[in-house]
């Protein structure tokens, strides 16, 4: 894995795809849990999806960032 290219999903992106994708919350429903527009939502899962596509296809490393400075 460490010679892999990485791509990084932020926290907001994997709780989008978990609400949307795992829990299968509608858009507008996941966007209120997150506390965001519904569009902003939406760009958000559809840049996650890109990300989560690419690392299939061209077989990428998927890291998730952690919002912990020290690590």
């Amino acid at each position: 894995m460490t010679e892999l290219e990485e791509v990084a999903l932020s926290m907001d992106e994997i709780e989008a795809i978990s609400l949307a994708d795992h829990e299968g919350l509608y858009h507008e429903d996941a966007a209120l849990r997150m506390k965001i527009s519904r569009q902003t939502f939406g760009r958000i899962l559809n840049e996650a999806h890109k990300k989560v596509a690419e690392c299939l296809i061209k077989g990428k490393a998927l890291r998730i960032e952690s919002t912990n400075k020290e690590e």
